[in-house]
């Protein structure tokens, strides 16, 4: 089996799990604070088939991996109506936290479920032919990078939102205005990245992926009994 195959076949199951489970994080959180949009059209459900989108969830993070790019992608977002949370302001940033925090959560039990394969299988879990090993820390890396990129101030993305409910009143509704305009904002930074051969996102996002990366690790080093 080719590294490239192999690498395709680790990175979509680990892509699926961490998009399906941040946008049902979203519906979920929604349903909780008022607005059951999700639940009524059948999107709080672990089937991906319900929220994968074919561009965004396999084909741009597929090209990007195979390109040595930052892996991320989306599926197809869980609907969400403001007017029907009992707090519109506050239920949007908390909506739009569950996301990223779902993805976090995923990391955590992804380091957990390294650090007792470190314990069952011993050290050579880690090795780069080790499909176990290789499986779990892209899941980590996935998930990490994930939940920061969506963290990102940048409409549409959780962290646009987020931003917006703690705008005074008459700067929020022209910020929320460009939540119409973001794809336009994202492919234009993705084209800026393509023509000038930089990409901040990747650099703004490197150190804290690092960091968290580093942590995790540690963690299951630490659950393995590690030094």
């Amino acid at each position: 089996m080719s590294d490239t195959l192999l690498l395709i076949l680790v990175l979509v199951p680990c892509l699926v799990i961490a998009i399906v489970f941040h946008e049902v994080a979203h519906g979920y959180a929604a349903k909780l604070l008022g607005d059951t949009t999700a639940s009524e059209r059948g999107r709080l459900t672990l089937n991906p088939i319900r929220h994968v989108d074919p561009v965004g969830t396999l084909l741009v993070p597929g090209a990007l991996a195979l390109a040595g790019g930052p892996v991320f992608g989306w599926a197809k977002p869980v609907p969400v109506m403001k007017s029907r949370l009992r707090n519109p302001r506050l239920g949007m940033m908390a909506v739009a936290a569950a996301g990223p925090g779902s993805n976090f959560v995923l990391a955590f039990l992804g380091a957990l479920a390294l650090g007792v394969a470190m314990i069952v299988m011993g050290p050579g879990v880690m090795a780069e032919d080790n499909i176990v090993g290789l499986g779990l820390t892209m899941f980590l890396l996935i998930n990490i990078f994930l939940g920061l990129f969506n963290l990102l101030p940048i409409p549409p993305f959780d962290g646009s939102h987020i931003v917006g409910g703690l705008l005074p009143v008459h700067l929020r509704r022209h910020w929320e205005r460009l939540q119409r305009v973001g794809i336009v904002l994202i492919l234009g930074v993705i084209a800026y990245s393509w023509m000038f051969g930089t990409s901040w996102i990747a650099s703004t996002l490197l150190p804290p992926v690092e960091w968290a990366m580093g942590l995790c690790l540690r963690f299951a080093g630490w659950i393995a009994g590690a030094p």
